[in-house]
């Protein structure tokens, strides 16, 4: 990033989305997310961010069993419906699915992007797999990513790989004004992480900070909602609760990130560092 402390010129509006899923039923699950999609837009999104896998459901063993069927790919027809929505509406997406990459066999979480225009954008692999998912058979990502959209640079991140604060880092240290999660955090101490972790990392690096959860019971897990958006000094900013399906929409604004940079400067400490791996970026 050439220019770490370079703003945006105008607000952007994102929305955190959450809705129930139905488990390994894409096509129900891409109509829920086309439908988030519009009611995003008629807040006045320019973005729209969905949970961890929303389009399979949290489901490990189902998609392992036949990745086949439970895989998403951006030629995929089954998105056909989203993108479609996404264009009507002039709004983008970034929805959770499990991928499959055909030169190394190896299973993702990821996110899929598509742009304004429907089309497909960026795809981000979860960089932090769980032991648990790890051991479903699912791999790490290799690098980071991120998007551009009206000139604010959005960093991707899923579930665990927020737990992290080297990974928000190196979406800051790559110029991101705002660090996205899509996520499955549940009832109990996924409540107490969610109220920890994203205000947190919002601080830690003067960056909005998005969270799209999970709302209702998906795989093993019930996700507590709570899909919210902070200001980068760490307070809230909006929050679904446990709306369903619900949206946490906000204006993210270049004058609070600015005041917030001068009043908490971390991101001039030259001694600032997270770990060199390679990231990918995308306009959207």
């Amino acid at each position: 990033m050439d220019d770490l402390h370079a703003l945006p010129a105008a607000p952007l509006t994102v929305a955190a989305g959450q809705a129930a899923c139905a488990g390994l039923d894409v096509a129900a699950n891409v109509a829920a997310a086309a439908d988030l999609v519009r009611r995003a837009a008629d807040q006045g999104a320019d973005l729209l961010v969905l949970p961890e896998l929303f389009l399979t459901g949290y489901e490990l063993p189902g998609i392992v069993a036949d990745p086949a069927t439970c895989t998403l790919s951006p030629e995929d027809a089954r998105l056909d419906s989203l993108a479609a929505a996404c264009a009507e509406t002039r709004t983008a997406v970034v929805a959770g699915a499990p991928t499959h990459d055909p030169e190394t066999g190896e299973l993702h979480i990821s996110a899929l992007v598509l742009g304004r225009d429907g089309r497909f954008a960026a795809r981000y692999d979860k960089q932090h797999v769980t032991p648990n998912e790890r051991a479903a058979g699912f791999a790490p990502g290799a690098r980071g990513c991120t998007i551009a959209l009206d000139g604010w640079r959005l960093g991707l991140g899923v579930c665990w790989d927020s737990g992290y604060p080297e990974h928000a880092r190196a979406a800051a240290l790559d110029g991101c004004h705002a660090y996205l999660v899509g996520a499955m955090f549940g009832r109990g101490s996924g409540e107490r992480q969610r109220a920890t972790v994203f205000p947190a990392r919002a601080l830690d690096n003067t960056i909005y900070v998005l969270l799209a959860n999970h709302s209702g019971p998906s795989g093993p897990y019930h996700g507590c909602g709570g899909s919210a958006v902070w200001n980068p000094d760490g307070t809230p900013l909006a929050d679904a609760g446990t709306a369903e399906p619900g949206l946490a929409t906000a204006s993210l604004r270049p004058d609070v990130l600015a005041r917030a940079r001068t009043e908490e400067p971390v991101l001039v400490d030259p001694s600032l560092t997270a770990p060199v791996r390679p990231r990918g970026a995308a306009d959207v």
